[in-house]
């Protein structure tokens, strides 16, 4: 038997990107051609980054799945600058998505990678001229030693939904399309009949919470409450399942979801996942245990969510 620490973290605009100095007039910065100079550049949210760096040491995962992140060398350089380079996470797999300001989905792994394979170009059906994944839904074999000379492979699906920006009802049916798919994709990969029977865990970011309100019900229902799989956060109180605060309505909820197989929440029946709070901002007064020095009230800050990671246990 093997653990297998697993996590998932939003981890808010992790770019690699630049401003002019206070004092630098854009229009005369550069007139010889594109120049990067210290000088009149400076780094966007290198607290922030500092901060983050720190909750992913933290968490000790052997595989972290991400969303927001701008791409597989910005995640590289992050792995240089923030967790002591390559031999931290040997394994990182990411591929370009379909999001306008350049957030993708990404996986660190400490454990072999063997097979990526990316959605996102699969076209919306209620849309033929757009994408369905707003990101994408990158599917991720890892490699896992369970005896000497012996391994298995979990299957992720990492996922970051379409967010509730302009309405959670007006921009429900693009959600539920999304889960839909998910369901579909881990059907055609594992057969109809019954794929939680094996070893697979759908994570991320999904957008939205069960609870209905007054803008309707929830997007990610039919996935969240599928019967192949388990939100594992669910067995925790209730008033501990969030993962995301947001100020404008006071609303502790959870987002973001790790979603083991039937087969692999029974393995550990006992078991309860953890969500790191470290990161968060002060402005989320719900949390009172301890934060990371220089957190602030909104910024700098690790995140505007929070990790959720499950450790699970693996046999050949």
């Amino acid at each position: 038997m093997t653990t297998l620490r697993l996590a998932t973290f939003n981890v808010e605009n992790l770019f690699a990107r630049w401003r002019f100095k206070a004092d630098v007039d854009p229009a005369t910065a550069n007139t010889r051609g594109w120049i990067v100079d210290q000088t009149r550049f400076e780094e966007l949210g290198v607290d922030d980054k500092a901060i983050t760096g720190a909750a992913v040491r933290e968490l000790q995962a052997d595989v972290l799945c991400l969303q927001e992140v701008e791409n597989v060398d910005t995640l590289k350089h992050f792995r240089d600058q923030a967790l002591g380079g390559r031999s931290e996470y040997p394994y990182v797999a990411g591929v370009d998505g379909n999001d306008p300001r350049l957030i993708d989905v990404a996986v660190f792994s400490k454990l072999p990678i063997t097979r990526i394979r990316s959605y996102q170009h699969l076209m919306d059906p209620a849309s033929p001229t757009a994408a369905l994944f707003s990101r994408d839904c990158l599917e991720v074999d890892i490699e896992v030693e369970v005896n000497p000379g012996q391994t298995t492979s979990v299957t992720l699906f990492v996922n970051h939904f379409k967010s509730m920006l302009g309405g959670r009802a007006q921009t429900r049916g693009k959600r539920e399309r999304q889960a839909k798919k998910v369901m579909d994709i881990v059907t055609d990969r594992f057969g109809h009949q019954a794929p939680g029977d094996h070893p697979f865990v759908v994570l991320g970011d999904l957008n939205d919470y069960l609870e209905p309100d007054g803008d309707g019900s929830s997007g990610i229902d039919q996935l969240v409450t599928w019967g192949q799989i388990e939100n594992v956060v669910a067995r925790l109180p209730e008033e501990d399942q969030w993962t995301h605060y947001w100020d404008g309505d006071d609303e502790y909820r959870q987002l973001d979801y790790l979603l083991p197989s039937v087969s692999l929440a029974r393995a550990v029946p006992q078991a309860l996942p953890e969500i790191f709070r470290k990161g968060t901002p002060l402005r989320a007064t719900r949390y009172k245990g301890p934060r990371f020095p220089g957190v602030g009230q909104d910024k700098p800050k690790a995140s505007d969510h929070c990790p959720v990671i499950f450790n699970l246990e693996l046999s050949g």
